[in-house]
């Protein structure tokens, strides 16, 4: 456990410490506890394009937002990032360019906790939705 609650300057250095965190590079916008609230922020890349020269988002690198963007949100509680339990995610409709994910934890108990995350486009359509589960019994 941490003394409180991570602040956004915190939860941004404690992704870069994955290799994987790192190399999607998401930038943390808000952290805020009062809300249960992470917002971020997620650019295009060549790498994360559906297909090349489409400018159109894979899914994968969505689903793993989604991820680590409900686990963070997790961890700007616990002061650190818990076990993924169970990840659903909807596509709604293609994205493009920079993507908002915006977490909010729907529950956090003594053994899991359920996190929702909404994908936004920059014109603030939402493109995917996703609920992960969370083990926080080792929290």
């Amino acid at each position: 456990m941490s003394d409180g609650p991570l602040n956004r300057q915190q939860i941004q250095e404690r992704l870069l410490d994955s290799p994987f965190n790192a190399f999607l590079a998401l930038e943390v916008v808000t952290a805020d506890p009062t809300k249960a609230e992470v917002v971020m922020r997620l650019k295009m890349r060549p790498q994360f394009e559906r297909l090349a020269g489409t400018g159109i988002w894979h899914g994968g690198p969505i689903a793993a937002a989604i991820d680590i963007v409900g686990d963070y949100c997790l961890a700007m509680l616990f002061g650190k990032p818990v076990p993924t339990t169970n990840l659903r995610v909807d596509y709604l409709r293609p994205g493009k360019q920079t993507l908002t994910l915006v977490a909010h934890i729907r529950r956090s108990g003594k053994t899991l906790a359920v996190v929702d995350v909404d994908v936004l486009s920059e014109t603030g359509d939402l493109v995917a939705i996703g609920r992960a589960n969370y083990s926080t019994a080792t929290a």
